[in-house]
């Protein structure tokens, strides 16, 4: 492998198609290689913008200004970081010769729900709970009676719990169809899924490279509205739920193809494993591996993107919490408790340049034997505020 300079007539460029905190630290990873990086997102200062050489601030969903920039820095690698892009400026950047990680087919079947779903459960013949699709308030309507309360209604396109309710009964039918238009991507259709029983969460840490398959500790995880909260790894799993896990996560992939991370959501329940969902790119929950491992997923997302070795050490059970705000606030400023920061313990602050109720704004790291580790991380959590 040869690495160059970066800001130079050969050095090697990856462009980031979103630029929030997980896009920081794979730009970060970036440049630690010798990289030359490009952050794009929807709005100015995003957090990954602070880190790489050069930002622009564009429509994504604009085929043609996506396109332009593209062309304009030939970049070597494209990585997409969110939902909120247009797919068509991938499919003709890859038609180009540009290399879209993993690729644009993949891109477009997992930043899309029905896409993901129809794929992985009637393409695959993986087990998932029962669903339909729905572009009305009466056929969502219709699809709830027929799968049975609870059910639970995301956009096809969005992220980070944007727009996902849960319907418990008829009367949450308006209200579960306004709280869709909150979507992030595309709220014209709905998923209505059947609510899983199930005894826990899981994601599976995917990693692909030219040569080999590899995968993390599983990390278990909190949800609110949608939206992580808390994370902890290794999730303590049977090993029969654990190798169904690993075999569903690589048979997707390798349908999938391409090169890097995913992050491979599951519900289980007993030793049954049930596909939910899965991200091409590092996965907020694995945030937990900036403190546990060696080479954390944003390290190995690299790794794999450039067909390094993949092989790193997990030092041991860690959490994370995430820190939300509490109101909008055009000048943030995070107050954090100087014990925060400790042998075992860090804050990343992630530098958004605004604020409103529910933006995450920063994680609390802990390292230490797995109940201790969530325990902190859930005190701990409570020790930051708005001002």
């Amino acid at each position: 492998m040869q690495f160059s300079a970066p800001l130079k007539s050969n050095s090697k460029k990856i462009i980031l198609l979103g630029s929030g905190e997980l896009a920081k630290e794979v730009i970060i990873e970036a440049q630690r290689l010798g990289l030359e990086t490009i952050a794009i997102d929807r709005y100015d200062n995003a957090p990954a913008h602070h880190v790489a050489h050069r930002s622009y601030v564009i429509n994504m969903q604009d085929k043609e200004a996506l396109l332009e920039v593209i062309r304009r820095e030939k970049p070597d690698y494209i990585l997409p970081e969110i939902e909120a892009i247009s797919i068509d400026a991938l499919f003709e950047a890859e038609a180009e010769g540009y290399n879209v990680i993993p690729n644009a087919d993949a891109v477009s079947k997992t930043m899309n729900r029905k896409k993901i779903r129809t794929f992985v459960a009637e393409e695959l013949g993986i087990i998932t709970g029962a669903y339909g699709f729905v572009t009305t308030q009466e056929e969502m309507l219709e699809s709830v009676r027929g799968l049975g309360y609870p059910c639970v209604i995301k956009p096809v396109m969005s992220s980070s719990g944007h727009g996902q309710s849960i319907v418990r009964n008829e009367g949450d039918i308006a209200l579960s169809w306004e709280m869709a238009k909150e979507a992030r991507g595309d709220a014209s259709e709905l998923i209505v899924e059947s609510f899983i029983d199930f005894d826990y969460e899981v994601t599976i840490l995917t990693i692909r490279n030219a040569k080999e398959t590899v995968f993390c500790e599983p990390i278990g995880h909190e949800q609110r509205d949608g939206d992580y909260v808390f994370s902890w790894q290794p999730m303590a799993m049977s090993e029969v739920a654990l190798k169904k896990s690993q075999e569903i996560a690589k048979k997707i992939t390798d349908a999938l193809g391409g090169q890097g991370l995913f992050g491979v959501e599951f519900f289980v329940k007993g030793y049954e494993v049930y596909f939910s969902e899965l991200s091409p790119r590092p996965h907020d929950t694995g945030l937990v591996t900036l403190i546990t491992q060696s080479q954390s997923e944003f390290a190995l997302h690299l790794r794999a993107i450039l067909g390094l070795p993949l092989a790193y050490t997990f030092y041991g059970s860690g959490a994370s919490a995430a820190f939300k705000s509490d109101a909008h606030n055009a000048t943030p400023v995070i107050e954090v408790d100087d014990n925060l920061f400790s042998a075992n313990s860090f804050v990343r602050i992630f530098s958004k340049p605004d604020t409103h109720k529910g933006r995450r704004l920063a994680v609390v790291l802990v390292f230490d034997k797995l109940e201790k580790a969530l325990k902190k991380a859930r005190e701990m959590i409570l020790k930051i505020k708005d001002v």
